[in-house]
């Protein structure tokens, strides 16, 4: 027999009224909504006058057995106002970079995407249609386009989960859809290259361009000992430092709007430049020859690459919604969307006249470094040193400012280490620290590893999912859609030409290497 447990009710007058009844509420870091919270980079705001209180309602609600109730109510105004929406927030979040300041709006996003977005790899646009042609290239261009425009989409989708969690971090969503450890190993790396690999190659290509600019502008008559290479990355990192103690990511769209009008200004200037000083001798159109079929499919693939490598920015978009409020009524995912379409009707407008026209200018004739190289090439001699000297200066311009959002989640990362081994934000000199350290870490790899750049196709082949695949897992992981509807099919289908495209392109990119071979220099940059 078992044994029946005895249970003791308290009659309501055996009850202490003078006892003080412990307030039941929710941890701060579970609820987010404005009649509970505020967020702790706010001072504390003048106090308003208060509509007078019936004093009824104060009787009522001054009596222990009220505590209870008010927190009840309190409750219930919060989810009225959320629409049974709660915002789960870290207070952590609030001592990092990326999250410290959440007062962004769609205009910063559509300049953090439009800085992000539109970097020197689009000037190998036409080199990809060397190989392609004009029908297969712009068919290719536009069908990735719309491709990592729907991924984009669904990221900016998952950032908040029907739980209140916000997603800031590529890194955290990826870990919440296929797991701790899994989501690590897919997305750890490919996030950290995305971030730490590009700023290295943005120091190559900036301080490389800051060479040509001063060569342009001083010329052969100039008395000053010119830099060498090495000293243009130590001067171009000096900058980068400088502007990389702006502290939080909200705090660079002024940085990012410059980045995007210069690369806005490079990217016209270089084609319609091309365009107007005609095609040079030889121009045609014409696949190269190749000496095996397999080469042949190797330089498609390579191809490919190019023109799915000209799109990034993937890694940052969550972190960019990251710094945006967000409620039931105006969740962050709407004016991102829409600072993110404002920022692809651009992307669209410069980088398809500039693989097009570029083609057309060059041909086959294209160098491998694409449209800054062939300009300088072919029509140095006659365009004034007014729009050469210009052109660089702007790449220069655009890649110190790329710098600062790429480098944005690597200064968080090492924050978030500090803070939750400490638990208190990090002090403003450790933050200097920190950014110097990644400075000159960077630094150090570009002048160490100059041939880096020679293995951009092998390595950002193992990055390309992010942005082509693993968005369409997630979101069949985290939604949830109807097996066999057809955003399930879509995305599995996306999803699965996503990793079978970063394969191919990884393949491509090493028997290019075996074949052709690579230059390989340690501390002798170019």
């Amino acid at each position: 027999m078992e044994e029946k447990k005895e249970m003791k009710f308290v009659r309501p007058e055996s009850l202490n009224v003078g006892a003080e009844i412990p307030a039941i509420s929710a941890p701060p870091f579970q609820l987010h909504c404005p009649s509970m919270t505020r967020s702790p980079l706010l001072d504390i705001a003048p106090k308003t006058p208060k509509t007078p209180k019936s004093p009824l309602a104060s009787l009522l609600m001054s009596t222990p057995i009220a505590s209870p109730m008010k927190k009840a109510i309190a409750s219930m105004q919060c989810y009225l106002e959320e629409v049974g929406h709660f915002t789960k927030l870290d207070p952590q979040d609030a001592w990092l970079p990326i999250t410290e300041s959440r007062n962004g709006n769609a205009y910063y996003s559509a300049f953090h995407t439009l800085s992000s977005g539109i970097g020197v790899q689009a000037l190998l646009l036409p080199l990809a249609f060397t190989t392609l042609s004009w029908t297969w290239g712009i068919l290719c261009l536009s069908l990735v386009f719309m491709w990592q425009l729907y991924t984009l989409w669904l990221l900016i989708q998952l950032h908040e989960s029907e739980s209140g969690m916000r997603y800031s971090r590529y890194l955290r969503l990826s870990m919440a859809a296929f797991g701790e450890k899994l989501g690590k190993l897919l997305a750890l790396f490919p996030v950290m290259y995305l971030s730490g690999g590009t700023c290295v190659t943005l120091i190559m290509i900036g301080g490389g361009t800051m060479k040509i600019f001063f060569q342009i502008v001083c010329g052969d008559t100039c008395s000053m000992r010119p830099l060498t290479t090495i000293e243009w990355y130590f001067l171009f990192v000096c900058l980068a430092i400088i502007l990389a103690q702006l502290p939080n990511l909200n705090s660079i769209a002024g940085v990012s709007l410059i980045g995007a009008i210069t690369a806005i200004s490079y990217c016209t200037l270089i084609w319609v430049v091309s365009i107007i000083q005609g095609r040079p001798e030889g121009v045609s159109y014409d696949p190269p020859e190749t000496k095996s079929d397999m080469a042949r499919i190797c330089d498609i693939l390579n191809a490919l690459g190019i023109i799915a490598f000209a799109f990034r920015g993937h890694n940052l978009v969550l972190e960019i919604q990251g710094t945006m409020p967000s409620s039931a009524k105006q969740p962050s995912r709407k004016p991102m969307w829409r600072g993110v379409k404002l920022a692809y009707v651009i992307i669209a407008m410069c980088l398809f006249p500039l693989a097009i026209g570029g083609y057309w200018a060059y041909g086959n004739l294209m160098p491998n470094g694409g449209m800054l190289n062939a300009l300088h090439k072919y029509h140095g001699h006659s365009t004034s040193k007014l729009l050469l000297g210009l052109t660089s200066l702007f790449v220069v311009l655009n890649c110190l400012s790329s710098f600062q959002i790429y480098a944005m989640p690597v200064f968080d990362n090492l924050e978030l280490r500090f803070t939750s081994k400490m638990k208190k934000p990090c002090p403003w000199w450790l933050r200097i620290v920190f950014r110097i350290f990644f400075g000159c870490l960077a630094f150090f790899i570009s002048v160490a590893l100059p041939f880096l750049m020679s293995l951009a196709g092998l390595i950002g082949g193992v990055a390309l999912p992010v942005t082509l695949a693993y968005p369409c897992f997630m979101w069949i992981l985290i939604k949830k859609p109807t097996k066999y509807s057809a955003i399930w099919c879509l995305n599995w289908i996306l999803g699965v030409l996503g990793m079978v495209l970063s394969m191919l392109v990884i393949a491509g990119a090493i028997w290019t290497i075996v074949t052709m071979g690579i230059e390989i220099h340690f501390f002798k940059p170019q």
